[in-house]
């Protein structure tokens, strides 16, 4: 787990450093089993979101993260970057804002619901 929260702290400093805007994390234990962290960041232009996405890979790689991807490469306003125990989304303004993803994580999910 120490792994996993180094790996999300990697991923938020580079994002900060590269001028990503909103950075928000979301802990997603107890809601899904898909990764462990969220992490959440809107970038300024289509060549800025293609640039983070890009960092955020390089980011996981050397990390040790094997057959990362970057998901909505053909996309001018999203990317996803697979990290396994962490997922970064990085949106434009207006696609942030439409898909809400931090509201919709933010909730409690019960548990009958989680084991679906």
């Amino acid at each position: 787990m120490d792994n996993i929260q180094n790996l999300k702290h990697l991923v938020i400093k580079s994002l900060d450093t590269n001028k990503a805007l909103d950075v928000v994390s979301i802990d997603l234990e107890n809601k899904s089993s898909m990764a462990d962290y969220l992490v959440i960041a809107s970038g300024t232009s289509s060549r800025h979101i293609q640039a983070l996405s890009e960092m955020i890979l390089m980011e996981f790689k050397k990390n040790g993260v094997q057959n990362c991807k970057i998901e909505g490469i053909e996309s001018n306003d999203w990317k996803l970057i697979d990290g396994k125990d962490v997922v970064v989304h990085i949106f434009n303004k207006e696609k942030r804002k439409f898909f809400d993803l931090e509201k919709m994580w933010s909730e409690l999910i019960p548990k009958e619901k989680l084991t679906i």
